[in-house]
């Protein structure tokens, strides 16, 4: 698989990479023994990279991510995982947030007890936008200076950030002296605002993980997962180009995965899935030339719903 290079950082990626959220049951039930078999058969296809989150099902996709990596040598991936928000068992959508120095210390780690390393290729701070970006002030001052410390403790690698809205990706990148950002959901069918971002993260040599092709679950089949904030007359519309893709007998997920993964954009795209079948369906599609003139029907569809800012 092709590899790119991850801005100044100078990580080669491959072209697609692993988000391992689905290990821990963010969009369905995980089985454990199938979750781990898909990150192998993930890095006997070529793929290098893997991100993972202590929130992602209360720190059960470190640890089943740590469980598939055990014995792996280091030199075949490269790691990222996450800090500043954390969910409890049980409790999914009732999240916390911590930015402060001694977490963000603790997070690590224990992320990296989980994971089974001594060293994170990547570090990003987690959803500061969240609760009305009243976390955003922390993050990008105690939060960013605790990453930067790690860094020059050599525990990790590069710092990043992960998060949704727009406006404070720009002071993030006005603001810090992050290296790698990890955008979702902006880089897909419905939604191009990461090509705002490409300028100033071209000129400061930032390196952009584009991740959520599949936008988050709304550009399936299958369709969103309950808490997803989309309402009924937008679930609607995404219905509608799903059924417009299986009457020129495809998927709008295969489009979706095309069309994001084949853009030359972006380093890396990244999707997740905790089954074997769909990595490598996944693996197939990208392999295969996206239908453009699908790609443009499929868009004019989902006009309404175009760039829409969803409340996360």
């Amino acid at each position: 698989m092709k590899r790119n290079t991850l801005g100044r950082c100078g990580l080669q990626v491959s072209e697609i990479s692993f988000g391992a959220s689905s290990l821990g049951g963010v969009f369905h039930d995980v089985d454990k023994t199938e979750a781990l078999n898909t990150v192998h058969a993930a890095l006997d296809a070529g793929i290098n990279y893997f991100d993972v989150s202590p929130a992602y099902g209360a720190t059960q996709a470190e640890k089943y991510l740590g469980a598939a990596l055990k014995g792996v040598d280091r030199s075949r991936y490269i790691l990222s995982t996450k800090a500043g928000k954390y969910t409890e068992p049980g409790s999914y959508g009732s999240d916390t947030f911590d930015y402060s120095r001694d977490r963000i210390h603790r997070s690590i780690d224990e992320s990296m007890d989980r994971l089974g390393v001594d060293y994170l290729d990547i570090v990003y701070l987690h959803d500061f936008d969240y609760d009305g970006q009243r976390h955003a002030d922390a993050a990008l001052s105690e939060g960013f200076h605790s990453l930067v410390e790690l860094k020059n403790a050599g525990r990790i690698g590069a710092i990043g950030a992960g998060i949704y809205a727009m406006d404070l990706w720009k002071r993030t990148l006005l603001e810090t002296d992050v290296e790698v950002l990890l955008v979702h959901n902006h880089y897909c069918l419905n939604d191009i605002r990461a090509t705002e971002l490409l300028p100033l993260c071209r000129h400061l040599k930032v390196g952009i993980v584009n991740a959520s092709p599949f936008a988050s679950g709304l550009l399936t089949d299958r369709g969103p997962a309950a808490w997803h904030p989309a309402d009924p007359e937008q679930r609607f519309i995404f219905s509608r180009a799903a059924d417009h893709c299986r009457e020129h007998g495809t998927s709008l997920q295969k489009v979706a995965l095309q069309f994001s993964s084949q853009s030359d954009l972006f380093p890396t795209t990244m999707f997740s899935t905790a089954r074997t079948a769909s990595l490598q369906k996944n693996l197939e599609w990208y392999s295969q030339p996206v239908d453009y003139r699908l790609v443009a029907e499929i868009q004019a569809m989902l006009e309404p719903v175009m760039n829409l800012q969803w409340a996360y």
